[in-house]
């Protein structure tokens, strides 16, 4: 695959729209508790949160539209409110927690001010930047996403040529969907959908109108994000691996990288953990206000519609970024385990040719989908019991997974009705 100077501008700014706060926290974190299985948590968190990221963007450069496009077969209100909930959840979740992580990382062990004044100032800036819809991936993939990639290897390379090897037991006996289910929180398949779209018109603006040329761009560009995503967060995994016995279990999440960085890089640690938040967190939260803001402007198609859209997004990320990052992870999880089963499922169908994505097939697929995640995620909200005799009685239930299973097999029911009636032609299925 070629690699055009557009591609690679275009796949820095992605990596840096998926790279922000969650991306940075969380695979330090899984790697400390894995210990010397790190390597088996590193598979799971890399499928959850580099491989659907993946597919997402594969799709949008086949789709060519927007979010809207990855389930309006199942039918347009259906698509709008599930593209409404989405863009709700970007804007109050992983936005504002890029601010909350900027403040206890980047701000709070410099200056004596608040959490609510740093989402305030944060906020600003991000109004300042997006609101100039022309220049956002360019300014990100030529000044912001170097520095971060410069930044982030001098952590992790430091730590991996030291002496000190992973060491202790995983805290799970299944490390491979404890990496998988953590990866749900760096939002990065809802980002794909979100900043996916973000890309298709940031190509778009620069001249590029072939749908076959933007296709190549932006798989070329998925391509350098998706390297980039690996060896940062394998590298990230190993360096918590190595430093288990350094802290103490009830270390936090900021806590740890914070901790890293200093065994890392001495003296400079704070001042270059500072900056790094910054940039990673500011770049993510630009992407998702422009995400939603360019949506709303495709749906309601007037002059004032992005700005006030951006605007409502930053007053959205100042208020909830005022919370800490535990308390906005911990928000989060019911709802990701109900959104998420969702989304990976409408991403993969939008990956796959035409005719697996038929509107009986979609339709049979996310309703089934939709039917067995919700206990996941009630379970979360509800007392636990109440749905723990229904949620023994389905496969993988048990793992968080009790939707995998019947979508499978009603898209393969679907697959062979449809063959099966005539309504596809055989030739198309094979």
């Amino acid at each position: 695959m070629k690699f055009t100077k557009e591609s690679l501008i275009v796949g820095f700014a992605l990596f840096a729209l998926f790279f922000g706060a969650g991306n940075l926290i969380l695979p330090p974190f899984l790697g400390f508790f894995a210990g010397t299985q790190w390597y088996l948590v590193a598979i799971g968190f890399v499928i959850s949160a580099v491989g659907l990221p993946l597919l997402g963007i594969f799709a949008h450069a086949r789709l060519q539209g927007s979010i809207f496009n990855f389930s309006d077969k199942v039918s347009p209100l259906f698509s709008l409110i599930y593209c409404l909930l989405i863009y709700l959840i970007s804007v109050t979740l992983p936005a504002p927690r890029t601010a909350a992580v900027t403040h206890e990382i980047a701000v709070q062990p410099f200056f004596d001010i608040s959490a609510l004044t740093t989402s305030i100032l944060y906020f600003s800036l991000v109004f300042l930047f997006v609101i100039k819809r022309s220049t956002v991936i360019n300014n990100i993939g030529k000044y912001l996403t170097p520095a971060i990639l410069l930044l982030l290897l001098a952590i992790i390379i430091t730590g991996i040529f030291s002496e000190n090897k992973p060491t202790g037991n995983s805290i799970t006996t299944l490390p491979v969907l404890y990496g998988f289910f953590e990866g749900y929180q760096t939002f990065d398949a809802i980002a794909a959908m979100v900043v996916g779209g973000v890309i298709i018109i940031s190509v778009k603006l620069k001249g590029f109108s072939s749908p076959p040329e933007i296709r190549k761009i932006i798989f070329s560009a998925a391509i350098v994000t998706a390297l980039g995503l690996l060896i940062v967060y394998g590298g990230l995994i190993y360096n918590g691996a190595i430093v288990s016995s350094e802290f103490l279990p009830s270390v936090t999440r900021t806590q740890l990288l914070s901790g890293i960085s200093l065994l890392n890089l001495g003296s400079l640690a704070q001042t270059a953990l500072a900056v790094l938040l910054a940039l990673a967190c500011f770049t993510t939260a630009v992407g998702i206000i422009t995400g939603t803001a360019d949506f709303m402007a495709e749906r309601i198609k007037r002059p004032y519609t992005y700005p006030i859209t951006v605007l409502l997004g930053c007053l959205a990320g100042i208020g909830l970024g005022a919370l800490t990052v535990n308390t906005i992870i911990e928000i989060a999880l019911p709802v990701l385990m109900l959104i998420y089963p969702l989304t990976i499922i409408l991403i993969v169908l939008n990956v796959l040719p035409e005719t697996f994505r038929s509107t009986l097939i979609m339709r049979a697929v996310v309703i089934v989908t939709i039917i067995f995640s919700l206990p996941d995620a009630l379970q979360y909200v509800l007392a636990p019991q109440l749905f723990k005799d229904l949620l023994d009685h389905i496969p993988l239930a048990t793992y968080g997974l009790a939707w995998v299973l019947p979508a499978l097999a009603t898209f393969v029911f679907a697959v062979f009705y449809e063959r099966l009636s005539g309504t596809v032609p055989s030739a198309n299925i094979l």
